[in-house]
């Protein structure tokens, strides 16, 4: 295999933290990031919104 099959193109922003978006590839809406649950516990914080945390993406993806 001389040619990549994919390269993934992904801009992310820090909004009020713990909360980022992360635009990936083509797709127009952003997928929202932050922490909730355990995570929120363990940091001892209490967001505005609860959002997934990046680690519940990755388990996600290598589950699929």
């Amino acid at each position: 295999m001389t040619e990549p099959i994919e390269i993934s193109k992904i801009r992310i922003y820090q909004d009020q933290p713990p909360n980022r978006r992360a635009y990936i590839g083509n797709f127009e809406e952003p997928f929202h990031y932050g922490i909730h649950g355990g995570v929120k516990d363990f940091y001892q914080k209490e967001p505005e919104t609860e959002h997934p945390s990046t680690l519940d993406h990755i388990v996600a993806a290598a589950a699929g």
